[in-house]
């Protein structure tokens, strides 16, 4: 069985190009199909903002190659129009490229979790339309297995490499949980309304957003199922506010350090956390001089994120280490299934030549006790296992070697299997 992985990917082709390969989930079905149609044994397919990968295996009598090039004739019209952008992997590349995708190490952000998700949903997709259950299913959930392994053994997804991600992990330091604490978004600025984002997965459930534009804050805040705040009033609110996200565009501060003691007063002394991801900056760095106030800007959050990802890339280093022991894992279990039928054979072949001669024995000599049997049998066995374990072990020797299908097929003619 030949395995093979054709795809495209945010290191080798431009959006434009990984939107024309791509394949919407309803559609995913009848792709399948028409893989397996094509002569695909079976098939999976990986379609993501970030890649497109179609990974197939097939009949050793066959080009796994002119199956997936049909296959692109047939569902873009051409496979020309990817030249030079798409990658055509086989055997152990494939493999080795299919555990670093889901251990995270070939995506745009190293480390980031989603992907495994992304995979795990697309195996699931095949496996109910029957499009899996070989080599490849073999290969897929060791890659999930494989991708456990990097994340408890390294720490390659616990530090925040964006500066809206990093604001969440700041955020969890103080508050420790962020279950239930408030947030107040002020402005539309994009990094604003991802951390907004990452805060709302995590556990914040109280969003408000105000805006000098009040369409705009409503429609933000549509995005959190928040609040929008006239923003001639969200001063007055902060006192009710445990974390704020300034992401407006003014040029000048509107938040100041007066402001801020009149706010924690209010509070009673409970700490606030200030996001400044504007530039020019929203507010005051005074502000960060009130006891209780925890200012962070971008350049504090930048910060976090260079040091983060320096360590990330040490803990890809051990990942990496990780998925080429694997990879020669699961080759070396693959080597052995491959010779699995010819032991299995061979083993049968003599078993026949040893019972048949056992009965005809035993025909000529009507007088043995049932003990006296049961030894002849036991014998015969041993002596059979004893000429099978020379072959047996040259075969899987030199299962996968270079030069070892040679032997196997020697091992084969002198035995007629």
């Amino acid at each position: 069985m030949k395995l093979l992985i054709t795809g495209l990917s945010h290191k080798t082709a431009p959006v434009h190009l990984r939107e024309k390969l791509a394949v919407a989930e309803s559609a995913l079905p009848d792709a399948l199909h028409q893989l397996q149609n094509l002569g695909a044994s079976e098939a999976v397919i990986l379609s993501t903002c970030n890649r497109v990968e179609i990974a197939l295996t097939a009949p050793d009598h066959m080009t796994p190659g002119l199956i997936m090039d049909r296959f692109l004739a047939d569902w873009q019209g051409s496979a020309t129009a990817f030249e030079g952008h798409i990658y055509r992997l086989e055997s152990r590349e494939a493999i080795q490229h299919l555990f670093r995708v889901a251990s995270s190490l070939d995506s745009m952000v190293v480390g980031e979790p989603q992907i495994l998700g992304q995979l795990k949903g697309a195996y699931a997709i095949a496996k109910t339309e029957g499009a899996v259950g070989g080599l490849l299913e073999t290969v897929m959930t060791r890659a999930f297995s494989v991708a456990k392994r990097v994340r408890t053994e390294t720490g390659i997804g616990q530090m925040a490499v964006s500066v809206s991600y990093a604001a969440v992990e700041l955020a969890r330091k103080i508050f420790g949980s962020l279950q239930g604490h408030s947030v107040m978004i002020i402005g539309s600025g994009k990094m604003g309304e991802l951390a907004a984002k990452h805060l709302h997965r995590s556990g914040a459930r109280k969003i408000f957003v105000t805006n000098r534009t009040a369409e705009r804050a409503e429609q933000m805040a549509a995005l959190f199922n928040g609040q929008a705040v006239d923003y001639t009033r969200f001063l007055a609110m902060l006192p009710e506010i445990d974390i704020v996200i300034a992401s407006s565009g003014a040029p000048h501060y509107i938040l100041h350090r007066e402001d801020m003691q009149r706010v924690i007063a209010a509070r009673k002394n409970k700490p606030m956390f200030l996001i400044d991801i504007a530039v020019p900056r929203n507010i005051d760095p005074a502000v960060n001089d009130v006891e209780g106030v925890f200012l962070y800007d971008v350049d504090d959050l930048e910060g976090v994120v260079n040091a983060n990802i320096k360590e990330r890339s040490k803990q890809a280093e051990q990942a990496e280490a990780i998925v080429t022991e694997e990879v020669e894992r699961v080759l070396s279990r693959l080597k052995i299934e491959a010779v699995t039928p010819t032991i299995i054979s061979l083993q049968e072949q003599l078993e026949q030549i040893r019972s048949a001669e056992v009965t005809r024995a035993l025909r000529r000599m009507p007088n043995l006790t049932l003990d006296q049997q049961q030894q002849i049998e036991a014998l015969t066995k041993s002596i059979v296992n004893k000429i099978a374990h020379g072959p047996i072990s040259e075969l899987r020797r030199n299962a996968g070697q270079p030069e070892g299908e040679h032997v196997i097929e020697a091992i084969r003619k002198v035995f007629h299997l």
